[in-house]
């Protein structure tokens, strides 16, 4: 009996399964973004955000690629909500917005996607270069809690580092009269809001990536679901 005819081929099966995995995690990425007070946190002029966690997991266990896509999607819905839940700097990050002089443009889609997209790439080549440099114990193992946590950190401080430099350098004084803060102040206000945000915000992510990261990424935990 001719098999091929009742059974679907491997690739097929891992294709399905691999876009089944990439469709969950972009689901826990728009509930996250679109239920007030859990993904993106209002601090007045500005939003916190813990989003990256789920781009920053999908990177160690899907690889780059798959991360990269999820930090676009995760782009996308910081676009869509300054774009239709505008703070006062919105214009930042959306060339859709105005505040009175101030508006968005070309940069404003540079700082709402390239970070995010980074934020999906760069913790799996960091993880990756720990397990490398780490002792067979920990190869043999398969999980470095140190990469895990500078994994997170990583992730977390490219969103904020990236965000902040770029809206200081397309930007610059109107992000900061936006603010409501003293133009003369310049890039201290910047420094603050990396301080006050990304701190927290990368300690965070190292915590909640370890957490998630230690079970997720046992050999087989990954096998069961189908990673």
């Amino acid at each position: 009996m001719n098999n091929s005819t009742t059974q679907k081929p491997a690739g097929s099966r891992y294709s399905t399964m691999s876009m089944v995995q990439v469709a969950i995690f972009g689901a826990i990425i728009c509930i996250m973004a679109f239920t007030p007070f859990l993904g993106y946190i209002p601090l007045g002029f500005t939003r916190a955000t813990i989003i990256h966690i789920p781009v920053i997991i999908a990177s160690l266990l899907m690889g780059p690629k798959k991360g990269g896509a999820l930090g676009f999607l995760f782009g996308l819905t910081s676009f869509i909500n300054n774009t239709i839940n505008p703070s006062a700097t919105s214009f930042v990050f959306t060339p859709f917005y105005s505040l009175g002089e101030f508006s968005g443009g070309i940069g404003s889609v540079i700082i709402c996607f390239i970070p995010r997209i980074l934020v999906g790439i760069v913790p799996y080549f960091v993880y990756k270069l720990v397990l490398r440099l780490s002792s067979e114990t920990t190869k043999n193992r398969g999980v470095s809690n140190i990469g895990l946590v500078l994994a997170g950190i990583s992730g977390a401080l490219v969103n904020t580092l990236l965000v902040m430099n770029l809206i200081y350098v397309f930007f610059g004084d109107a992000y900061i009269k936006a603010s409501e803060k003293a133009v003369s102040l310049g890039y201290m206000v910047i420094l603050s809001i990396i301080g006050i945000n990304g701190v927290p915000e990368a300690i965070i992510a190292g915590i909640l990536t370890l957490c998630i990261g230690k079970v997720l990424l046992k050999k087989n935990v990954r096998e069961r679901l189908g990673f």
